[in-house]
């Protein structure tokens, strides 16, 4: 593990056993520090922060960096906020992307959504791109990480695991989701919100989730 993750995972020592075995799980299944390694200086915001471990991360890596993380589960966002307090650069909040669109309306940097858009209908996704649009500047980056659909094992276990967490054990929060798409749809979907998709990265190699990695632009 890097020393940054590191760094990061030590903010969450004091919380309980329960939190910080969900946070280490976080940083031990999913390619974070991938992620933040593209993420642009500015004002960024995380949507779906969780609690926060991300956020933490892009903080860490440039002092400079202005963090906005937002999330829907109250619970969360409290533990959040107790392990990052001592983050100066970082601003976490119970809240949507929606909400956060109408207070932040073309201001950001860049925006990331790491693991949420398949925990929600699919009907719903288009206007989440839309709000997540609004967020940007023109020019500004978006960086989109989710699990791709591409009917392999990988595919098969995400979604058992996400039942679990979901489900059985109510660790993460859903609202009608669960839905893998293969990346030619993800394109799709966010040329018709608006972005440029300059990239595609599959981040799977290494871990047993297929992990994809977006890497747009808002036109």
């Amino acid at each position: 593990m890097s020393g940054l993750m590191s760094q990061a995972l030590e903010l969450y020592a004091h919380l309980p056993a329960s939190e910080r075995f969900h946070v280490h799980a976080r940083a031990s299944s999913a390619p974070l520090l991938a992620v933040a390694s593209r993420v642009p200086s500015g004002t960024v915001a995380d949507i779906g922060c969780g609690h926060g471990l991300l956020s933490a991360v892009m903080a860490l890596a440039a002092p400079e960096r202005r963090v906005l993380g937002v999330d829907l589960d109250e619970r969360k966002v409290r533990w959040a906020k107790q392990a990052l307090s001592g983050l100066p650069n970082v601003t976490l909040d119970v809240g949507s992307v929606e909400e956060l669109a109408r207070a932040q309306p073309h201001a950001l940097d860049a925006v990331v959504v790491c693991d949420v858009l398949y925990l929600l209908p699919e009907e719903k996704w288009p206007g989440f791109l839309q709000s997540v649009r609004g967020l940007l500047k023109p020019g500004g980056r978006f960086l989109l990480k989710e699990v791709e659909g591409d009917r392999s094992w990988k595919h098969a276990k995400a979604l058992a695991q996400e039942w679990v967490m979901v489900s059985l054990l109510g660790r993460t929060k859903a609202s009608g989701g669960m839905v893998l798409k293969p990346r030619v749809d993800g394109v799709r979907l966010l040329r018709d919100a608006g972005f440029e998709v300059r990239e595609v990265v599959g981040l799977g190699q290494g871990y047993t989730t297929p992990h994809l990695l977006y890497d747009a632009e808002a036109r």
